[in-house]
């Protein structure tokens, strides 16, 4: 699980980036505010029950509640609304198009991500993960396939929801490279709680070189017996119908574009790492370990089987 990789759920007050450190700014204004209210209610009513007769008096009349239950709570109320959005007006600043874009789409259930060129072409399709150049801002394009999800990096931003026919803007901004766990933060039924994300945040120059290396064209090894054999059992048992490989006949739609699954840190949309083990788990069973998820269990297939194409997905292509 995400725990022993990032943190999960991920730690919603330790920003690493302007968009995010806004929302904690204000969360602690809030949970301060919410704290000394609930003294001061709490001091009232005690003195209204075992109080003095004196202060009973001055705390009901009509002088005090004009003032403590009116003209108090309207001024603070009007100052935080002022303050709150002041602080967080750069999440709603205008999109001057420079901005470097990705598209991401909840699916049941997990996250398509493809990046966008200055025109709005997809030039790379990735699946449950973020890369991103630190220190630059990054326009998300949010969007949903089927249901109501919600894109949530707390280390990078606030939430948005992902709505249906809808494409919803969202800025995210790293200041320092480093790994940001996420997640889908609205209720989409099935394994929603299993539905994760992680963001990576690179060098720019390391950013323009993972860029250049994902969008060389694909190559396909098959030169040992083992890889031969996955990549002829991937096309036949129905893989390729749900999933595209770069390089092989394998181009379904349906699920997430694998071309680059070796060298993606999550296996099960950011729920397991990704190593031998846990793809080759995935494959055979994937039902026991996120009950619900859209891709069958291949239990018919022998454990060696498994693996072979698991070994095959594993190329860094």
């Amino acid at each position: 699980m995400l725990d022993a990789l990032w943190g999960w759920p991920p730690p919603v007050l330790d920003p690493a980036g302007p968009y995010a450190a806004s929302v904690t700014t204000l969360t602690w204004a809030l949970l301060v505010m919410g704290v000394l209210v609930t003294a001061i209610v709490v001091v009232a009513l005690y003195i209204a029950i075992k109080g003095p007769a004196h202060l009973k008096a001055r705390l009901g009349g009509e002088r005090a509640v004009w003032i403590g239950g009116i003209a108090f709570p309207g001024v603070v109320l009007t100052g935080l609304l002022i303050w709150g959005l002041t602080l967080t007006a750069s999440l709603s600043h205008p999109i001057t198009g420079k901005e470097m874009r990705v598209r991401v789409t909840g699916e049941m259930w997990w996250f398509r991500v493809q990046y966008l060129d200055s025109q709005g072409r997809v030039v790379l399709e990735d699946a449950n993960e973020l890369h991103l150049p630190a220190g630059q801002p990054v326009v998300l394009e949010l969007r949903s396939a089927d249901v109501i999800h919600n894109f949530w990096v707390p280390h990078l931003s606030g939430k948005k929801d992902m709505v249906p026919g809808r494409v919803n803007l969202l800025r995210v901004q790293a200041d320092r490279p480093g790994q940001f766990g996420g997640l889908c933060a609205e209720y989409c039924g099935g394994p929603h709680a299993l539905m994760g994300f992680v963001a990576v945040a690179h060098p720019p120059q390391e950013y323009q070189a993972w860029l250049a290396k994902r969008r060389a064209p694909p190559r396909s090894l098959e030169n040992t017996p083992q890889l031969a054999e996955g990549r002829k059992l991937f096309m036949e048992t129905g893989c390729a119908a749900c999933h595209r490989v770069g390089g092989s006949e394998a181009n379904g739609l349906a699920g997430p574009d694998l071309t680059n699954m070796g060298e993606r840190l999550t296996v099960g949309a950011g729920i397991l790492p990704n190593n031998r083990g846990t793809l080759t788990g995935w494959i055979g069973d994937s039902q026991s370990i996120k009950p619900g998820n859209r891709m069958p269990s291949y239990d018919r297939l022998s454990a060696s089987q498994t693996e072979a194409i698991a070994a095959w997905l594993e190329q860094r292509r």
